[in-house]
């Protein structure tokens, strides 16, 4: 099993590539993905940005220029990066980094009007964060 699921294809490649703001990820089935980290950051699978269930989402602004400062390995089955705004808690799957990599279009466009459905954009700063009595993060 390379992922959570057991037909996810296993990485063969995994880059970093801080000029181009891009972590390139090839797969056993031949697929080669440049994720931006600005897309990683924004979907990260992290209790933090996703929430605790439904609707629970964080829309995350002002991550168009975040970098990856570490990416550590995670067992045999996903990578955690640490991102340049302090942004730790998420673990990247293989299945997860292949979702985002295969369907990064789709999730630009859901991105984009998720900001204007909330009259914002994607450098506007980050609200303060507000306690909401979460311990997991």
């Amino acid at each position: 099993m390379a992922g959570l699921q057991a037909n996810t294809p296993s990485p063969t490649s995994l880059t970093v590539h801080q000029r181009s703001g891009m972590l390139e990820v090839g797969f056993s089935d031949g697929q080669v993905f440049q994720i931006p980290f600005e897309l990683m950051r924004v979907y990260s699978p992290s209790a933090e940005v996703q929430g605790h269930g439904p609707g629970q989402e964080v829309l995350q602004t002002g991550k168009r220029g975040v970098s990856v400062v570490q990416l550590e390995q995670v067992g045999n089955y996903a990578v955690q990066p640490t991102f340049s705004d302090g942004h730790s808690s998420g673990i990247y799957s293989w299945d997860y980094l292949y979702f985002l990599g295969s369907q990064q279009t789709e999730l630009w466009v859901d991105y984009n009007k998720r900001l204007q459905a909330a009259g914002t954009d994607r450098d506007a700063a980050m609200p303060e964060k507000s306690g909401h009595g979460c311990a997991s993060h």
